[in-house]
């Protein structure tokens, strides 16, 4: 059985369903990728580059094409995707190592271990583990932290609401109705106000909902950027509310911070989303700069995912998987969580928009606060007619951090 077409979709639609979401962010872009046989199976994927810059997509699926193109034995018993995978990667090992070609690559790898699972009927975490657990813990991933302090409040009764029992938010406050920053920068600033913010929500919930803190300090420049004193000390000041972790507290060049501060702090230091290699998380590994490390499959790959969480299981650490890629991204996500044994949670969206769920269905299941694990085979995904037809893509829906000259749309 051979590759008989290789194509990428892009897809446009609501960002999300969740209404404390959809006040910062209305609209997202999702940038498919589909593997089609001689036979009509078709594997989907997902690249979380298509949130960001989906008209790259399809010029770099494009430049790899003939290489799948060529395969010829796709059905084959011994079939192996690591190694196309890896035939690709050194097609474009200049200009794609890291960043843009890595992530493009991740999606269709993603269509790879979904195409061999559907062939052999499997779902992709029992191609990579025959040890999946029955579920995993999971958390909503909520997003900015809404302003005035009661709106916090009825946010996290919300995902409450849904069935999830733990929670991340981010640091700081964003006013809902002019979506500004709300307070003043500096380290006792940052301490008062992520103290105040936990202790309202240990106040009012108990000690029976997991907090997440997440500082989004990868792509936060001028006088909000933490150093390392900074979040050292909002670190040490929040230890007296247990959190699970607390996420990006420095940006990405300052491992040597990263490392002080996850031998210093009783909070797991968390990160890597925006790492794109293995090679990447190992340098973090080796200074033991992440207790609890954070690939996203539709960044680095599935494979990528497993060997990442190789290397802190070794190391005595987590793994929790990033994941706010489309419905497909997510799913990737999922099943490499399912076949690591040191994964420590499962980032869900909550209320999800119709770009998760159409293309999920009924493979993402939530039980008392626990996802899962995926029964059908492959990924579990599927875009229909109707799907792609519902959501044309437009131009410009992207995310990104706004600077002067290139303002961020909703």
């Amino acid at each position: 059985m051979r590759i008989a077409d290789v194509r990428t979709v892009l897809l446009t639609g609501p960002c999300t369903d969740d209404p404390w979401l959809s006040v910062f962010k209305q609209s997202r872009s999702v940038a498919l990728v589909e593997i089609e046989t001689s036979a009509g199976t078709i594997g989907l994927g997902e690249t979380y580059a298509g949130y960001f810059f989906p008209e790259s997509v399809p010029l770099v699926v494009d430049y790899l094409r003939p290489i799948l193109l060529a395969l010829d034995d796709v059905d084959r018993a011994d079939f192996e995707v690591r190694e196309v995978v890896a035939r690709m990667r050194t097609c474009f090992q200049y200009w794609g190592r890291v960043g843009l070609g890595a992530a493009v690559l991740a999606g269709i790898e993603g269509a790879l271990w979904d195409l061999v699972g559907k062939l052999r009927g499997l779902p992709v975490h029992r191609l990579l583990s025959a040890d999946a657990p029955p579920s995993l813990p999971a958390y909503a991933t909520g997003g900015p932290s809404p302003w005035p302090p009661d709106h916090l409040v009825r946010k996290v009764e919300f995902y409450l609401g849904l069935g999830f029992q733990a929670v991340k938010l981010s640091s700081g406050y964003l006013d809902s109705t002019t979506r500004d920053e709300v307070g003043r920068p500096g380290r006792e600033a940052a301490v008062e106000t992520e103290v105040g913010k936990a202790a309202l929500l240990r106040e009012t919930f108990g000690a029976g909902v997991s907090l997440l803190l997440d500082g989004h300090m990868g792509h936060r420049e001028g006088p909000e950027r933490w150093d390392v004193d900074t979040a050292g000390a909002v670190l040490r000041a929040l230890e007296p509310f247990e959190l699970v972790l607390f996420e990006e507290p420095l940006p990405y060049d300052d491992i040597a911070g990263y490392a002080t501060l996850t031998a210093e702090s009783a909070i797991p230091v968390a990160g890597g989303e925006q790492l794109s290699t293995v090679a990447e998380f190992a340098a973090f590994a080796e200074r033991d700069a992440f207790a609890v490390a954070q690939p996203d499959a539709a960044w680095l790959g599935i494979d990528g995912f497993v060997r990442t969480a190789t290397l802190f299981d070794e190391r005595g650490r987590h793994v929790a998987p990033h994941a706010w890629s489309g419905g497909v991204g997510v799913m990737q996500n999922v099943h490499a969580a399912f076949a690591c044994p040191n994964t420590l949670t499962v980032e869900v969206p909550p209320a999800a928009g119709p770009l998760h769920t159409e293309l999920w269905g009924d493979s993402l299941q939530l039980h008392g606060g626990r996802v899962l694990r995926p029964q059908a085979p492959g990924l579990g995904v599927e875009l229909t007619d109707k799907t792609r037809a519902a959501y044309p893509f437009r131009a410009g829906a992207e995310e990104f951090s706004s600077v002067p000259g290139k303002v961020m749309r909703s």
